[in-house]
C-alpha cells in the first residue's frame, strides 16, 4: 500500500508491505523495519530502529486523521489509496462548527484542564490522559469555545471516547 501523507507543511510518500517479521514502511524513499503490536482499537506499540512509540489513531472526516505520537498530537491527511478508499478531498473551510476531541487510546483522565464556556487556542491542552504508565496531555487541534467536558477526574475511557467538544 502507498499513500501520501501530509503532516505540517511537508508531504511524504509512505510505502507498507507486510512481512512475517512485521511491516517494511518506505518514507520518501528511505526504509524503515516496523514491529508493530496492537494495544487496542485504534491504538499500536511500535518499535522502529530499536525506538519504541506508542501511537493512538482517531480518524477524522475528508481523510484526516489525529495521530497521537507517545502523547504529542500530530494533526495528518491522507491522499492516495488507503484500505481501498478513494483519494480524500481536501478538507474545506475554517474547521468552522462543532469538534471533538476523542481519547487516543485506554487510559485514565488524569486532569481536566477546561471548563465549559473557556475560550481555548489551538494546541491548547485541554486534558492529560494517563495510558500505558504516561501521562498524555491532550491539545485543541483549532481554536474555539468549549462548549462541553464529557469526562471528570479519575474516570476511565475507552479509545475513541468523546472527552470535550469545541465550538
Amino acid at each position: 500500500m502507498t499513500v501520501d501523507i501530509e503532516a505540517g507543511s511537508r508531504t511524504r510518500a509512505v510505502h507498507v508491505r507486510r512481512t512475517r517479521g512485521g511491516y517494511d514502511v518506505t518514507v520518501d524513499g528511505r526504509r524503515r523495519t516496523v514491529d508493530a503490536v496492537p494495544i487496542g482499537p485504534t491504538a499500536w506499540s511500535l518499535v522502529v530502529e530499536g525506538r519504541s512509540y506508542d501511537v493512538g489513531i482517531v480518524e477524522r472526516p475528508a481523510g484526516e486523521l489525529t495521530v497521537y505520537v507517545n502523547g504529542r498530537m500530530v494533526p495528518v491527511r491522507l491522499g492516495g489509496r488507503l484500505r481501498g478508499r478513494r483519494r480524500a478531498e481536501p478538507a474545506g473551510g475554517t474547521g468552522a462548527g462543532a469538534h471533538a476531541l476523542v481519547a487516543p487510546m485506554p487510559g485514565r483522565v488524569a486532569k481536566v484542564l477546561v471548563k465549559v464556556g473557556d475560550a481555548v487556542t489551538a494546541r491548547q491542552g485541554l486534558i492529560v490522559v494517563e495510558a500505558m504508565k504516561m501521562e498524555n496531555e491532550l491539545r485543541a487541534s483549532r481554536a474555539g469555545v468549549v462548549r462541553e467536558v464529557r469526562v471528570a477526574e479519575g474516570a476511565s475511557v475507552e479509545a475513541n471516547t468523546v472527552l470535550v467538544v469545541l465550538a
